[in-house]
């Protein structure tokens, strides 16, 4: 369990794919903290999230928070998820996902996943991530010929993460080098899912 201030603390050492948890938004579509609200089960939503993520990747999973979040940070903490903070997430996923990867330089690559996507099932997840073992420089789940989460990244886009800002994240990156993603067709909707809005905390799977 890991607790750091992403600004002055040393880099979370892992050299193989680092799940990287994108939890720092403030839910205002939602109407409050939607990412500690409890799903049906009871669970809190993000941290269902960052399980399935854990599960998939195989245990390395690191988030960077905003430093008012505590009560976040708490919960995935006990999940085993490495939790940092760092002001300027606040500015947008973008950044958030630079503090990830900068924060893990040794990392063979990333497998990026959102806190308000709780469904995916931990078995897509983990499909990617031996895509990305297995030599893909992209990769990313499909269902239904729509690209969902998490993606992967292998570590010859260091760089290009590591500089990213603003609220857009990886998207442009996507766009220009999408030709190079390895598609890993899936039968789980929970990829296409993400919760806005509460109406979204009754999802049912169509299988």
């Amino acid at each position: 369990m890991v607790r750091m201030n992403c600004a002055s603390n040393p880099p979370y050492e892992s050299n193989g794919i680092v799940g990287v948890l994108l939890a720092a938004g403030e839910g205002r579509r939602f109407g409050g903290d939607k990412l500690v609200h409890p799903l049906a089960g009871g669970l809190p939503m993000a941290v269902a999230a960052a399980r399935a993520l854990r599960q998939g990747c195989g245990g390395r999973v690191l988030t960077v928070l905003r430093p008012e979040q505590e009560r976040l940070a708490e919960l995935l903490a006990v999940e085993g998820v490495a939790v940092g903070f760092d002001a300027d997430v606040r500015l947008g996923m973008g950044h958030s996902l630079a503090a990830a990867v900068r924060a893990t330089p040794n990392a063979a690559g990333w497998l990026v996943a959102l806190a308000d996507m709780p469904y995916i099932q931990f078995a897509t997840i983990a499909r990617v991530a031996d895509t990305l073992r297995s030599g893909a420089t992209l990769a990313a789940p499909f269902y239904r010929g729509e690209r969902g989460h998490p993606v992967g990244f292998s570590s010859i886009w260091r760089d290009a993460l590591s500089g990213l800002q603003g609220d857009q994240g990886a998207r442009d990156l996507l766009v220009e080098h999408g030709h190079s993603m390895i598609r890993v067709d899936c039968e789980d909707e929970g990829v296409l899912v993400d919760v806005d809005r509460p109406g979204g905390l009754g999802f049912r799977r169509l299988g």
